[in-house]
């Protein structure tokens, strides 16, 4: 459940940060102003857009850590029962080839 938490989380900052830029474009549109106002209202929105960017990121990137430890740890706790599974696949192959081996000679 935890890997929905994050997920969803990361959808409202981008979904915040999608609106945020939408109102800045709308705001500049219908409001207008000095070109130098305007490029100091722009970088900050950039920056603002980079921080949550760069936030967002850090938790997809922990988030992926997170799954992929998770991974190792499935397939060490399950290692055994999977070469145990392997080794009598194997097994059968072998019985197999013998028994069709055994009727070719007769």
């Amino acid at each position: 459940m935890e890997e929905g938490k994050d997920t969803s989380s990361a959808t409202v900052v981008l979904a915040f940060l999608s609106g945020a830029a939408i109102g800045a474009i709308a705001a500049l549109v219908l409001a207008p102003q000095s070109g130098e106002a305007t490029q100091r209202q722009l970088r900050g929105y950039a920056r603002k857009a980079g921080k949550g960017l760069r936030n967002v990121t850090g938790k997809a990137e922990g988030a992926w850590e997170d799954v992929i430890e998770q991974g190792r740890e499935f397939l060490k706790d399950k290692q055994p029962i999977l070469s145990e599974a392997f080794e009598a696949g194997r097994k059968a192959i072998n019985r197999a080839r013998d028994q069709a081996k055994g009727k070719k000679k007769k």
